[in-house]
C-alpha cells in the first residue's frame, strides 16, 4: 500500500515551530494556576484539616506538624517548598519554577484565608478558634471530596505549566526524563508521609484514610492528565480526499494518504489518516462535514502517541557496556553516493552510524524531497533534521562539512561549519566527553 505525505509548503520546509509568549496565554495559564491552588486548598482547609486527615506532599508533612505542635500548616508548606525550589530550578527551567514559586506564595496567601474564613470560636477552649466540620462526621466523605479537590487542583497547575510545589517538584523531574505518570510518581514519594501520621494519632484507620486520600487523589490527576493528552485517530474515506487532507494541513495537523480499492465496486479509494489531539476532534469534524458531508469516517482513541507535536519517548537505555561502545548515534550523511558514505564511516568511526537520505526515508527522486537537491548546504541539512529529527551533515566536493544538530522539538537548530571530516571527528568526539 503506497503511502503520500501531503503539506502546503511549497518550498518543502515546514512551519516555523517557534514565537515568542503570548501574553494572552500566559494570563490564561496564571489564572488557571490561581484556580487550581484554589481547589487545593479548599480540600486541605475544608476537608482535611478539620477532620484530622493526612495527605502526601508538603501538605500531608505541613498537616502532621500542624497536628503535633499547632503550628498552622501554610507556614511549614512555604517553609519546605522555598529548599526545593531553590533545587528545581537547574533542573525544571526558570519558566516552570516561576510560575511555581507564583503558585506556592499564592497557596500559602490562600491557606491562611481560607483558614480565617472558616475559623469559629473552639467551645472547649475559650478564646481560641478552631476549623468547624462542614459536612458533619462524616470522615469517609470529607476523604473523598478532599481528594477530588485537591488532585483536580495540582492538575490544573501541571497542565497550565505551574505546580504546587513539594512531590509535586519531584514528580515533574522524574516524569521530564522517564515514562512514569505523575500521579503514580506522587503516590511512591508519599507513602512514608501518610505512614508516619500513626506516631502522631496511633490510630491505623487515619493512616488508610491517608492512603485512600492519597489514591484517589493520583488517580484524579491521572484522569485530568490523560484526558489534556488524549489523542484519536481519524480515517476517512472519501471522494475528495485531496481536498479534505489540504484543509486538515491547513490546521497545522499531520496527514498520510492511503491508496486504497472499494472491493464491492473494485475502484480506487483514497484513505486519509490523520492523528490529532482529542480537544480538536469538533474541528475535524467540521472539515469534512464542509468538503464532503458523505464521507465515510472512523475515529478511534490512539492511547499513545510519540512524534512531533506529541509526546516523546522516555524510556531507559538498558544496552550492556559493550552494546554501547558499537554504533550508537546516528548521523545522516546528506546524499546517496555510496563512497560519500563509507568515507565518513570509516572517518567517524563504529560509534556513529552513518545513514543515507534514502536509509532515513528521504527519497530524492520523489518530487516533494527533491527540493533538498537544490538547496545549499545549511538548508539541505536543515531539512533533513526538520522532517526526519536525525542529526546530519553535509560533505561538499572541497571536503568541508556543514553539521546540523538540536533536539527535534526545537524551533532552531545548531549548525556548524568544519573543514573536513577528521575536524568534524574531533568535534564530535569533545561533544560526546
Amino acid at each position: 500500500m503506497v503511502q503520500e505525505q501531503k503539506t502546503n509548503n511549497p518550498d518543502g520546509l515546514p512551519p516555523h515551530r517557534g514565537g515568542g509568549l503570548r501574553w494572552g496565554s500566559e494570563l490564561k495559564d496564571y489564572a488557571l494556576i490561581s484556580v487550581g491552588v484554589i481547589l487545593y486548598a479548599i480540600g486541605v482547609t475544608v476537608f482535611m484539616l478539620p477532620y484530622s486527615l493526612t495527605t502526601g506532599g508538603v501538605a500531608g508533612v505541613a498537616s502532621i506538624v500542624y497536628y503535633a505542635t499547632g503550628i498552622e500548616v501554610q507556614v511549614t508548606y512555604v517553609v519546605i517548598n522555598i529548599a526545593l525550589l531553590i533545587a528545581a530550578i537547574k533542573v525544571l527551567g526558570i519558566r516552570f519554577c516561576i510560575k511555581t514559586i507564583y503558585a506556592v506564595f499564592f497557596m500559602t496567601f490562600i491557606l491562611w484565608l481560607m483558614q480565617r474564613l472558616i475559623e469559629v470560636p473552639d467551645p472547649t477552649h475559650p478564646g481560641s478558634m478552631m476549623l468547624p466540620q462542614l459536612i458533619g462526621e462524616e470522615s469517609f466523605m470529607a476523604c473523598v471530596l478532599g481528594a477530588i479537590l485537591c488532585g483536580t487542583g495540582v492538575a490544573l497547575c501541571f497542565e497550565n505549566n505551574g505546580s504546587t510545589g513539594g512531590t509535586d517538584i519531584i514528580a515533574a523531574i522524574v516524569n521530564k526524563y522517564k515514562n512514569m505518570s505523575l500521579g503514580s510518581v506522587i503516590m511512591v514519594c508519599d507513602v512514608v508521609i501518610i505512614s508516619s501520621c500513626y506516631f502522631i494519632f496511633h490510630d491505623w484507620f487515619r493512616v488508610i484514610y491517608g492512603f485512600v486520600m492519597l489514591f484517589i487523589c493520583s488517580t484524579t490527576i491521572d484522569y485530568w492528565m490523560r484526558r489534556r493528552h488524549q489523542s484519536v485517530q481519524f480515517m476517512i474515506f472519501s471522494r475528495n480526499a485531496d481536498a479534505i487532507a489540504d484543509a486538515i494541513v491547513n490546521t497545522h495537523h499531520g496527514v498520510t494518504v492511503l491508496d486504497g480499492e472499494g472491493w464491492f465496486t473494485h475502484t480506487d479509494r483514497k484513505v486519509i489518516v490523520s492523528i490529532i489531539r482529542r480537544r480538536d476532534q469538533a474541528m475535524m469534524q467540521r472539515i469534512i462535514k464542509r468538503i464532503d458531508p458523505y464521507a465515510f469516517v472512523s475515529m478511534t482513541d490512539a492511547s499513545g502517541v510519540w512524534g512531533e507535536s506529541f509526546d516523546q519517548f522516555k524510556v531507559s537505555d538498558k544496552r550492556t557496556k559493550e552494546e554501547k561502545k558499537k554504533k550508537n548515534a546516528v548521523l545522516v550523511c546528506v546524499t546517496n553516493n555510496s563512497t560519500k558514505i563509507d568515507t565518513a564511516q570509516q572517518t567517524l568511526g563504529d560509534y556513529y552510524d552513518i545513514r543515507s537520505l534514502l536509509q532515513v526515508g528521504c527519497d530524492t527522486r520523489k518530487e516533494f524531497y527533491s527540493v533538498i537537491l537544490g538547496q545549499e548546504p545549511r538548508k539541505r541539512v536543515s531539512f533533513v533534521k526538520k522532517f526526519f529529527g536525525f542529526d546530519a551533515f553535509y560533505l561538499a566536493k572541497d571536503g568541508t562539512v556543514t553539521l546540523v544538530e538540536g533536539n527535534y522539538d526545537q524551533p532552531e537548530y545548531d549548525i556548524t561549519e568544519h573543514e573536513s571530516l577528521e575536524a568534524l571527528k574531533r568535534y564530535l568526539e569533545r561533544r560526546k566527553k
